[in-house]
């Protein structure tokens, strides 16, 4: 029991380390994002970083500095307001993008193209924020700001994030000028899709649902064939109201050919509806 006690403990550590690796290695993505491609072509793209852009612009001020200067307030608020579930690996995040980009302040940019800049700086960005958010945490800023609004405004999470986005491209629109504005919803879009693939990965799966007269020959020939599992679904004709069995299963992009010509085979006249899956975890597929 002891053994087994200790061999739990040190999976923890051992995970929470992992977690602790994320949190640096996706913060250093969001920084190097920022001061290698957003800055230089003035592109804010919301969040404190598109803030500190606006106020690097019109004050000249570092922009690590009024990332701290919004971030750790947020932080101390969000503790204060929304309970301590923030916990130290949201405050490593915190604090740890700024210090990345205090210290790459005087890189060169990779690019001066304002197009390439909010698409790989949206890429790089979506990037960091999708490891961060696997290691359990975030970087705070706005999206602490939108919590606490949503907790008292009643406004969905994700309407208090678009609209503190919202704003500060808006706000960007008026410092620089239209187009950049512009450039800046490219990123935030760009952004928010690779955050998407970081954390559901680019496979995709298809989920079939099938109705037919010959169950039985089809769930076989699932089996042996494609090598999948079938799950048989109870299900009532709404016409008939007679019980009819469902098969329903999951597959790969690549398995999905044959599944349909093999049910075709089997059953011509076969009702067949296809789903795409984002993520599937069990036999046969991801383990969670």
């Amino acid at each position: 029991m002891n053994v087994r006690r200790k061999n739990h403990l040190s999976h923890l550590k051992q995970g929470h380390l992992i977690e602790y690796i994320y949190i640096l290695i996706g913060s250093s993505f969001v920084a190097l994002g920022f001061n290698l491609f957003l800055l230089p072509n003035r592109i804010a793209s919301g969040g404190v970083s598109g803030i500190s852009t606006i106020f690097a612009v019109l004050f000249g001020f570092e922009p690590a500095y009024v990332q701290w200067s919004f971030n750790i307030p947020l932080f101390i608020a969000g503790v204060i307001l929304l309970g301590k579930q923030f916990g130290i690996k949201t405050l490593i995040g915190t604090i740890f993008v700024p210090f990345v980009v205090f210290l790459t302040r005087n890189w060169e940019p990779a690019t001066m193209d304002p197009l390439l800049g909010s698409l790989f700086g949206g890429i790089a960005i979506g990037l960091g924020l999708g490891i961060v958010f696997r290691g359990k945490a975030s970087t705070g800023g706005t999206d602490l700001a939108a919590q606490i609004i949503h907790k008292f405004t009643g406004l969905s999470l994700g309407t208090c994030v678009a609209l503190i986005d919202g704003l500060i491209v808006f706000a960007a629109a008026f410092v620089f000028d239209v187009e950049r504005a512009l450039y800046a919803l490219i990123g935030l879009y760009v952004t928010s899709k690779t955050i998407d693939i970081v954390q559901i990965g680019l496979g995709r799966s298809k989920m079939t649902m099938i109705i037919t007269n010959k169950q039985q020959e089809i769930q076989e020939a699932i089996l042996q064939e494609i090598d999948r599992g079938v799950t048989r679904l109870t299900a009532h004709g709404g016409f008939t109201n007679n019980e009819r069995p469902v098969l329903m299963c999951v597959v790969d992009q690549t398995e999905f050919t044959k599944l349909k010509q093999l049910v075709r085979g089997i059953d011509p006249q076969a009702f067949v509806t296809v789903t795409d899956t984002s993520e599937v975890l069990g036999e046969g597929f991801k383990r969670a």
